[in-house]
């Protein structure tokens, strides 16, 4: 049975524990303590954080680049650069250890000295050892006061299936060497309780497995369950516990499941030493807990939850923000708080199935705890104090002497993959949410350990400007199933002939085009009907007939059935994605951001015509002159097969809700994607002939109606060369033509990414990889080329391999697959081609095997490239990524540079100066820094480049519509006799 706790005296009891509590975090400390933490450096950065939000988080980028750094003259030029800028106000005392010209001057040695020193000692507060070594010493003064531990090994992000082979190695490494030192100790260890392990390691789930995805659970399942039951049988042998640590949002209801359905299994479903952690700030985390209770109940055998707040607040809500999903978290800190206690109360009421580990560095949390453990009778075993290293020690150490079992979370390891982990603890330190960070204030102990309320909320404002459709959110599995029935029913409607549609109506064709699934060539997607020169001519015709009424047309009538188009679009959202896996083998995510990018040209190229059709006013007095727009004409729109849906939609309703009649001729392999497109659009209610659907051959029936004199704009993506002669033939006037045309042409790159000394590894290498074989590098975006400078380029080189041979190559309907097929056996010969004779001049770093059938090409790393070279210069369009060596970082940029494209590029790096120089003279249309170069979004990130790259403006993007309209400026005078209304005069 549980008790039923009365509030009142619950609270009373808590306000006693917390007072006894904080008055023993409170005894003063001796005075040479107080002398020597008065000259340190560390304590400085942590106080000067603390008083100044702008100077914390220059800081804070300065510390997480610090490791990077290989001198002292780097270490003195960053200081400068982050802390030197003029809007941070700067303490005298740190102003004056800036107070040099040189970074290599024995000054700046000094400061560079200064700070890697203090920056280096506020490390070692939170990090238990650098060294198994420096770690033992660490846990047997936390024996010597009654606390045990549990040890979390430092390292770098795993990118690699080799890297997360290492993980788990390192890990049965740990523990064999914690077993015999736990053994030397000889009694049992101070501060455990019967039946409770003598060490204890906590892992995360994701390191078991470079491609851990909530898109393919089974699939992750699988992996990460083979490695984990490899740790809990060692750990067994061993007598060692071990803990699941909790992570981002999008892996928690992944993280349970594997783990809740390993530990059900004969083999381990007796184990009571084995932990799971569950995140308070989560607005769903109660819930979580509740299912929790209820399976270990069907289990028959506790496991310990240890219940903490919760680290990646920050990270949690930016993403939900850029993603325009609900945010997972608590905004109010009470709210967590609440949450905590609330959590803390089921847990302890269910002591008899689940252990609980109380992690928090806030005195009344605790307090609360320890109040209800009382309150409910709850065994010693059953219950924990937990705390990170380095933070609440007077906490921990007066809750071990009051006889409460105390655990202490130990991170050990290098200090460069431990830079995280630091940076998150200086930010819980500092935050003015934190108790920590309020304890060290003026707060009245009263308000200090109140009852956590919370504050009344208005209403949020709403966001500025265009806000574009959620991507789906595939951790839920409500969401994905949607996606795997659409699969389903396309491939029951495989195999459907599609005619052209002219004027309204579908048009039959005596040739037919077989569009084959590029993953399973003998599967026939759909029959499509290439019309001939003269239905051509008949949809040229229609659309002249019908070009009058729809010029007319109101723009609110327009944009009216545009907005229909785009809610057609997210109703038949799982249905578009799957098409586009099964014609273009696009894996299953980049087909739903398409989606995404698809419906978002709708909406926002509704919204920028409701505010171009409003005009411009410049009237005078006696004078009226206005700025308006009218269409052009007859528009011809010719798509590309990457971007199957989201180019063709909007380079299409662009034409049509800018009042151009408009043909649609798709690519012939992405046809019936295309046909998906144009009924949606013909649903929506673009009359006939206003809107047409004309696949065909692009070198006769195209050719013929870019040179047509009706044509008067042609929007295009593609290839360069394409690109170039639709340019040319459009720039002549035919018999009959009395326009100049119009070309907007998109015609691809050659990209490159730098990598310069002072990058994020764990973030250039996933984004790198990400950029260069997402989509088999067939977009447009995709990085080609990396250039990474000298100091760095061995070891990135060596991550970037092992990270591109674990990605999953097969199927594009499969959820584990990153990389798919090419799109064709045309395609699949020239980029083989191509890389055969790419190793006569460069070094095969890696080649990876392609499955088949299938128009496979595997994954391709060339390192020692020149920059001259085939490689360097020629856009490939497949799986290729050519490494180049810089010596400096403006040699870097120059290699760039040298291209005859400018379409998107991206930049590494964590020095100012270095990413102030690429934002000035990386020529490209589409910078990005600190980020994959793929995956522009609609407003926020408008995509076009410049150079060979293209002509026109910026898809997305403010200016896309003024291509499609001709401008006029009509004046009046509106005197008559001399007279006039002024408006705003009387009556």
């Amino acid at each position: 049975m549980v008790a039923h706790l009365s509030p009142a005296p619950l609270e009373t009891q808590t306000q006693t524990i917390a007072r006894q509590l904080l008055a023993a975090c409170s005894e003063p400390r001796s005075f040479l303590a107080q002398m020597r933490d008065h000259m340190r450096w560390d304590d400085k950065l942590l106080a000067w954080a603390m008083d100044n939000p702008h100077l914390r988080v220059q800081m804070f980028r300065l510390i997480d680049c610090l490791p990077a750094l290989r001198s002292k003259a780097e270490i003195a030029r960053h200081l400068q650069e982050y802390l030197g800028d003029a809007s941070v106000e700067l303490p005298t005392l740190l102003k004056n250890l800036l107070n040099f010209s040189q970074p290599d001057s024995l000054p700046g040695q000094l400061a560079a000295t200064t700070l890697a020193t203090a920056v280096e000692s506020l490390a070692h507060r939170y990090i238990a050892g650098e060294t198994f070594q420096q770690m033992v010493k660490t846990l047997e003064t936390l024996r010597k006061d009654k606390m045990t531990f549990t040890v979390d090994l430092l390292g770098e992000a795993v990118i690699s299936e080799q890297e997360a082979t290492s993980y788990l190695h390192r890990y049965l490494e740990l523990m064999e060497k914690l077993s015999a030192t736990t053994k030397s100790w000889g009694s049992p260890q101070t501060g455990s309780s019967e039946g409770d392990p003598p060490a204890q390691v906590s892992v995360k789930l994701t390191a078991f497995y470079s491609q851990f995805d909530p898109l393919d659970p089974v699939g992750s399942q699988a992996k990460v369950s083979e490695r984990i039951r490899l740790l809990l049988r060692q750990a067994g042998e061993l007598g060692v516990g071990v803990h699941f640590d909790m992570e981002q949002y999008v892996y928690k209801t992944l993280t349970l499941t594997i783990l809740k359905a390993i530990l059900r299994e004969p083999e381990f479903c007796h184990r009571t030493d084995v932990g799971i952690t569950l995140q308070a700030y989560l607005r769903d985390s109660y819930s979580d807990l509740t299912d929790l209770v209820a399976w270990a109940k069907e289990r028959g055998q506790p496991v310990t939850v240890r219940l903490v707040k919760g680290a990646y607040w920050d990270q949690e809500t930016i993403k939900s923000r850029q993603k325009h999903w609900p945010s997972p978290v608590y905004h109010q800190k009470a709210a967590t708080d609440l949450n905590f206690e609330a959590m803390t109360q089921l847990l302890l009421e269910n002591h008899a199935y689940l252990y609980a580990a109380i992690g928090s560095h806030n005195v009344r949390s605790q307090a609360k705890a320890i109040a209800l453990a009382e309150s409910l009778q709850v065994p010693k075993r059953a219950f924990e104090m937990q705390v990170l290293y380095g933070m609440a020690d007077k906490l921990a150490k007066a809750l071990a002497q009051k006889g409460y079992r105390v655990r202490v979370y130990c991170p050990y390891g290098d200090l460069i993959p431990g830079m995280a982990y630091l940076i998150r603890r200086l930010l819980e330190n500092t935050a003015n949410s934190s108790f920590l960070r309020q304890s060290l204030g003026d707060l009245p102990t009263e308000q200090l350990l109140a009852p956590p309320t919370l504050m009344a909320e208005g209403s949020p404002a709403p966001p500025s400007g265009f806000v574009g459709v959620p991507d789906t959110d595939f951790s839920a599995a409500q969401q994905r199933d949607p996606f795997q029935q659409a699969l389903q029913t396309v491939g029951s409607q495989l195999g459907r002939t599609y005619w052209p549609i002219i004027a309204g109506q579908a048009s039959p064709t005596p040739t037919l085009f077989a569009s084959v699934n590029p993953s399973r060539p003998q599967e026939v997607v759909g029959n499509v009907g290439l019309a001939s020169l003269e239905q051509a001519q008949q949809a040229l015709a229609a659309a002249k007939t019908a070009f009058p009424a729809w010029k007319r047309t109101p723009a609110p009538q327009r944009v009216a059935i545009l907005r229909r188009a785009g809610e057609l679009m997210q109703q038949r959202r799982a249905m578009l994605s799957a098409w586009m896996v099964v014609e273009t083998g696009k894996p299953l995510r980049e087909a739903d951001a398409e989606v995404s990018e698809a419906i978002d040209f709708c909406f926002y190229y509704a919204d920028e015509m409701e505010r171009l059709d409003r005009g411009y006013r410049y009237d005078v007095a006696g004078e009226t002159d206005r700025y308006r727009y009218q269409p052009r004409g007859l528009a011809l729109v010719i798509s590309p097969w990457n971007f199957s849906l989201a180019i063709p939609t909007g380079m299409t309703v662009a034409a049509l809700v800018a009042g151009n009649c408009t043909i649609l001729k798709p690519a012939e392999v992405s046809s019936v994607v295309a046909a998906q497109l144009a009924a949606i659009l013909m649903e929506a209610g673009f009359p006939a002939g206003v809107f047409q659907y004309l696949p065909c051959q692009g070198s006769s029936v195209g050719a013929f109606m870019v040179n047509h004199p009706d044509v008067h704009l042609i929007a295009f993506t593609g290839s360069q060369e394409v690109g170039c002669r639709i340019y040319a033939a459009a720039a002549g006037v035919q018999p009959g033509q009395t326009h100049l045309k119009r070309v907007i042409a998109e015609m691809g790159g050659k990209n490159a990414i730098i990598v310069d000394e002072s990058a994020d590894l764990d973030q250039a290498v996933a984004g790198v990889v990400y950029s260069a074989f997402g989509y088999s590098g067939q977009k447009c975006s995709a990085c080609s080329r990396v250039i990474v400078l000298d100091s760095i380029y061995d070891g990135f080189v060596e991550r970037l391999v092992e990270a591109t041979r674990s990605l999953n190559v097969g199927a594009a309907d499969l959820p584990s697959t990153q990389v798919g097929p090419v799109i064709d056996a045309h395609a699949q010969a020239r980029i083989l081609d191509l890389i055969e004779k790419a190793k006569q001049e460069a070094e095969v770093a890696l080649a990876m095997p392609a499955p088949a059938p299938g128009f496979f090409v595997g994954p391709t790393i060339f390192t020692e490239v020149s920059p001259q070279s085939l490689l360097a210069q020629e856009e490939i369009f497949g799986p290729v990524l050519a490494v180049l060596r810089a010596k400096t970082f403006s040699e870097a940029l120059h290699i760039a540079n040298d291209t005859r494209f400018a379409l998107t590029g991206g930049l590494y790096s964590r020095t100012p100066s270095h990413i102030a120089q690429a934002q000035t003279e990386f020529e490209v249309g589409n910078l990005y820094i600190n980020r994959g170069i793929t995956g522009a979004i609609v407003a926020r990130q408008p995509f076009g480049g410049f150079k060979m790259s293209g002509v026109g403006s910026k898809a997305g993007g403010p200016d896309y519509l003024l291509q499609f309209l001709e401008p006029r400026v009509i004046t009046e005078n509106i005197q008559r006799q001399g007279f006039a209304p002024i408006e705003g005069a009387e009556n």
